[in-house]
């Protein structure tokens, strides 16, 4: 995590030092202006509107002590997008309230603003209505546990639905905690909930919360360029229901590590892929669709089924070949926990 602290006093500076111990697992700046500056400090760099902008590009947190007036002016002209804009927390000069102003869920800005209201002894004053309520939010749920949020139109929805009654929720995966305020599971209503890494919509309006858990497995013929891995990919995925974006990696065989277009189109896609040597994959224990010619090419029965079991607990698509590519995808066993 990157935290970027700004203060404009002697006081401030003092309520930063206390704030800063209690993140030291993070990559840390701290500016204040050139007369308080010392160990620790920077002097804010000019022209300042260009500072500040860059300051949000580069954080995912800043953190202001001073009044709420001057952090809103000086991050206004950069604010764009609720899922990528980093959190931003005001503090008083004297370190007595906390005040989360920006990306409260998604960007985590009201957890981090309870966790500095207690190192300073303070109070967190919060303000959205899912927080206020002590009601479930999905966006927050979704961010703190690495899923994807379908789509932030209908997740909105969800918000305000939920202020004035339960939402009903489906899911696909084991639920290992009590269902939290504002949800109920339920497969009736017109807006509600899915988690899962199917491709389906059980209800009119669904907020899909889809976790990363796939693991996509891939062989190739040599030479196999981006387009061609991807519509096989895609029509295999198409074919088994399955979103993409709850892909969390791929594998294959270490022959393949130079292949061009399949680094590409794992480039594309932003997913990381780990190659494996073929006595790594020929010790991977399962029930596995063997190929004589593939053993005799890579020394390992079967390359795309092993490679995806690596990483996952349970194949759910099983070799699938299509315009010499083949493809397998395994899942790792994971839980709901709303706690």
């Amino acid at each position: 995590m990157k935290i970027v602290f700004f203060t404009y006093s002697r006081h401030g500076c003092n309520t930063v030092r206390k704030i800063r111990n209690a993140f030291a697992d993070a990559e840390q700046r701290a500016y204040t202006v050139e007369r308080f500056c010392e160990q620790g400090f920077l002097p804010y760099e000019h022209p300042t509107e260009t500072f500040y902008g860059k300051m949000f590009d580069w954080a995912d947190a800043m953190i202001f002590v001073c009044s709420c007036g001057i952090a809103v002016r000086e991050i206004a002209p950069f604010v764009k997008d609720k899922c990528k804009d980093p959190a931003v927390i005001c503090i008083d000069d004297a370190g007595t309230y906390v005040i989360p102003i920006l990306s409260g869920h998604i960007g985590g800005a009201n957890s981090l603003a309870r966790k500095i209201a207690e190192t300073l002894c303070a109070t967190a004053v919060i303000t959205t209505a899912t927080d206020v309520h002590n009601k479930f939010s999905p966006d927050a749920w979704a961010a703190k546990n690495n899923y994807v949020i379908g789509d932030m139109t209908v997740a909105k929805a969800v918000l305000a639905e939920m202020l004035e009654k339960n939402i009903p929720l489906i899911c696909d995966l084991p639920v290992v905690s009590s269902y939290p305020n504002g949800v109920e599971p339920n497969s009736e209503g017109e807006l509600g909930i899915y988690i899962g890494w199917k491709e389906k919509s059980p209800f009119i309006k669904t907020l899909h919360l889809i976790p990363r858990v796939l693991h996509l497995g891939i062989g190739c013929r040599k030479g196999t360029d981006a387009i061609t891995i991807g519509k096989a990919v895609d029509m295999v995925l198409k074919n088994n229901c399955i979103d993409k974006r709850a892909i969390k990696q791929v594998a294959s065989i270490d022959l393949k590590s130079d292949e061009a277009g399949l680094l590409e189109y794992c480039r594309v896609n932003q997913w990381q892929v780990t190659f494996y040597s073929a006595s790594q994959l020929q010790a991977v224990k399962g029930d596995f669709t063997a190929s004589s010619f593939v053993k005799s090419v890579t020394g390992v029965d079967n390359v795309c089924e092993r490679a995806a079991m690596i990483g996952g607990d349970r194949l759910i698509v099983k070799k699938t070949p299509v315009d010499g590519v083949t493809v397998a995808i395994a899942t790792e066993n994971a839980e709901v926990c709303f706690e």
